[in-house]
């Protein structure tokens, strides 16, 4: 990329802010299958910082693990700017990841992540990079976090990590989101700490984005939005479910957690969700196995007993009841 393309024109009025030294750079590694949204989600704000400035804040380059085209999850190839290498002192690298993130990350990024972590770079995950920030050994004590519909077969992989709900987290030289818009809010905090909110909040505005007030954002709607319902005791039976799925609460359990009656229960599900409390708890379960199935390696008598499943025949029959295919088959489906 032309030094000369990092600012550009804009209708905008001009921000003069005072800047000394040289342009920040942002490095973003994307690996196989990386999903494209949340790459440009994170590359535009710094662009637009550049553009209402008229100065040349940041730069941004992309590379992949040779230096070659890659296709990303959508079909569309990207040619990078080059191949991996050293970070500058204060360059910032994220490994931007997508769908199959657990295979995603080759012997050739791990090594590469480890040994700019070991020269002080600030690194980060976008999507699901964690997985790779995670296999180099990156991943303490601090919080991070990827997107919601990965986190489940993290969790199985790396089970000493757990990923925060958040839509990103900022902590010292880590810095992780959940994808998709997410990245704006990474970067837009980002470029606040450097350059003050005032830049921010244009920067926002431009991407006509309302801002997270905070990483601390949950990454999906809560139940009351999804149902419809801000019925307290539905959506504290909804969390029970949900923080039990390896080891499922009986209705009865349910009832008694909740103070309430089965009848009781049955008729707040019939209502609002016009389903039994029971089949409820089975969909969840079987999401929960869906999402092992596509990103562990994990055997089906391993997914039937982390789903909460007793037996690997009933949780193929469900599995198949609700999926089309039973397991064996929905894997080699998908090899």
């Amino acid at each position: 990329m032309s030094d000369d393309s990092f600012v550009q024109k804009g209708a905008a009025a001009t921000l003069s802010i005072p800047h000394i030294g040289e342009p920040q750079d942002f490095y973003f590694l994307l690996l196989p299958k990386a999903t494209m949204l949340p790459v440009a989600a994170a590359i535009e704000p710094l662009r637009i910082a550049n553009q209402v400035t008229n100065t040349k804040l940041y730069r941004w380059y992309i590379m992949t693990e040779d230096g070659a085209p890659l296709r990303c999850s959508n079909g569309m190839m990207v040619t990078p700017d080059m191949a991996l290498g050293a970070l500058p002192s204060d360059g910032m690298g994220f490994v931007c990841a997508g769908v199959e993130p657990q295979d995603a990350a080759g012997d050739i990024t791990l090594n590469w992540l480890r040994r700019e972590h070991r020269f002080g770079r600030k690194l980060g995950g976008i999507c699901t990079g964690a997985f790779a920030l995670a296999q180099a050994g990156l991943i303490k004590n601090q919080p991070f976090t990827l997107h919601w519909e990965n986190q489940p077969g993290f969790v199985e992989r790396f089970e000493h990590l757990k990923p925060s709900p958040n839509i990103y987290e900022v902590t010292g030289s880590l810095m992780t989101c959940g994808g998709g818009s997410a990245a704006t809010d990474m970067m837009l905090t980002l470029i606040e700490e450097r350059h003050g909110k005032q830049l921010a909040i244009i920067v926002a505005d431009m991407c006509l984005h309302v801002r997270s007030t905070s990483g601390a954002a949950p990454q999906k709607s809560n139940y009351a939005v999804a149902i419809g319902s801000r019925n307290q005791r539905l959506l504290s039976a909804l969390q029970l479910m949900q923080e039990s799925l390896e080891e499922p609460l009986s209705i009865g359990a349910l009832c008694t957690r909740l103070d309430i009656s089965r009848r009781q229960l049955e008729r707040l599900f019939s209502r609002y969700l016009d389903q039994s409390p029971m089949h409820v708890y089975s969909d969840m379960r079987l999401s929960h196995a869906f999402a092992l199935m596509n990103e562990t390696s994990m055997s089906v008598t391993e997914i039937a007993l982390a789903s909460g499943f007793n037996s690997a025949t009933h949780f193929s029959r469900q599995f198949k009841r609700k999926f089309g295919a039973s397991p064996h088959f929905f894997r080699k489906g998908w090899a």
